[in-house]
């Protein structure tokens, strides 16, 4: 009898210790929302996907991190004010879709001739670094990144300036006041909304990177890309998480999310040049053109786009803010980081 009573002991200990070790794991858990703008099958949604189960393996299933793309939690211009707010926990989007919130970060977007994205993804990390912008104290910065150069894909040729005249062109942020000052009428809206507005003749056209073409389709209801890359502009794109939610999670964890991020920079610099190679390919394949504008156009191009940067630091200094300092800074990286990678 007390050998049973014995055993029962140390089969109750045991049972109780299986469920502490394994139990307690299981408890803690972490489970995050993560909202990301682009449709699941772009190539960004991708490499946000992949750097969740990178993040999920680091932290030895201590985190799990659910999907939410396309828009389906927070649309595209609330994603930031959805983080801020806690209905995602985490969010990738553009900071140009909450125009006038992030004035400073505004300075990433101009037009200055970014050379591919992998330089702008750089440059958008070592500006936030270097600069420290006030207007995303809010939130934790996990990491920044950038496409490539914007371009115009039209429905006509585009060889002048005067064939943009009177155009309607989708843009957003920034890139609405290039389109105005090259003669064309700036529509404003979310790339999920382009290939509708495109196909109904809402617009002639939009200006967006190369991947634009393959990653939203929008090589089937255009024809034309004028290959604009002197005067070429970013969007800078965010993934932050909830300041609430950083603060409460062990500084293991954080430690995880800070290196995975910091690995993230060169992978989504690199998707934003895959996408764009493919962006071509695919167009091509459907008999679209690329236009390349000779030396004099090109320059009257720049001349036309300079009022787009002044007026940019005017406001900023308005605001008490850097402008002058943040454009010389970007062109500073630009340059940096365009000897790097070629």
């Amino acid at each position: 009898m007390k050998k049973r009573s014995f055993f029962v002991r140390v089969s109750l200990f045991t049972a109780l210790f299986v469920t502490f070790l394994f139990g307690s794991s299981v408890m803690a858990q972490t489970t995050l929302t993560y909202s990301i703008f682009f449709p699941a099958t772009h190539a960004q949604a991708k490499a946000g996907e992949s750097w969740a189960k990178e993040i999920e393996k680091r932290t030895g299933g201590k985190v799990k991190i659910n999907i939410f793309a396309g828009g389906s939690l927070t649309p595209a211009d609330q994603c930031f004010d959805g983080v801020e707010k806690g209905i995602s926990d985490i969010g990738m989007s553009c900071f140009a879709y909450t125009r006038g919130r992030l004035p400073l970060l505004e300075a990433l977007d101009l037009p200055m001739g970014y050379p591919n994205g992998m330089v702008a993804t750089l440059v958008a990390n070592d500006f936030v670094k270097k600069m420290q912008p006030k207007e995303l104290d809010g939130v934790k910065v996990l990491y920044l990144h950038a496409h490539g150069p914007g371009l115009l894909h039209t429905q006509k040729p585009v060889n002048s300036l005067a064939n943009m005249k009177g155009m309607k062109i989708r843009s957003t942020g920034l890139s609405a006041k290039i389109v105005e000052n090259l003669g064309g009428v700036s529509v404003a809206m979310p790339q999920g909304g382009t290939y509708e507005a495109l196909q109904k003749g809402v617009v002639q056209g939009t200006l967006a990177p190369m991947e634009t073409l393959k990653g939203w389709k929008q090589a089937q209801v255009v024809k034309y890309t004028t290959d604009c890359t002197n005067i070429g502009y970013t969007t800078a794109m965010f993934v932050v998480m909830n300041k609430k939610k950083w603060n409460s999670l062990p500084k293991d964890i954080q430690k995880a999310f800070d290196d995975v991020s910091q690995e993230w920079i060169a992978v989504a610099g690199k998707a934003w040049d895959d996408a764009d190679v493919e962006g071509y390919k695919y167009s091509a394949e459907l008999g679209n053109k690329v236009i390349k504008l000779p030396a004099a156009e090109e320059a009257k191009w720049e001349a036309a786009i300079k009022p787009v940067t002044e007026k940019y630091i005017k406001n900023a200094e308005s605001k008490g803010l850097p402008g002058k300092q943040a454009v010389a800074e970007v062109k500073a990286l630009i340059k940096k980081h365009s000897k790097v990678k070629k």
